[in-house]
């Protein structure tokens, strides 16, 4: 798999944060409602995790409901 760059890294995590604000929703909610652990939904926001699964960007972005292309800044 292809390691995203720090400039990726920090706007899939400010992205997952923004849209997550925008639904109301917390860190713990949100990994609740995409099926992934809530330590892994910090470490993506606070750029811990580099480089997050497809099965996990598509988890999350499901659960925002915005596609992976909008939770990677494509």
């Amino acid at each position: 798999m292809a390691t995203m760059s720090k400039k990726q890294i920090s706007t899939v995590g400010k992205n997952i944060k923004k849209f997550r604000a925008k639904k109301g929703l917390s860190q713990d909610k949100l990994s609740k409602n995409a099926d992934v652990a809530y330590n892994t939904v910090i470490k993506i926001e606070s750029g811990v995790i580099q480089n997050p699964t497809v099965d996990t960007a598509s988890k999350i972005a499901k659960a925002l409901g915005v596609s992976v292309d909008v939770l990677l800044g494509k």
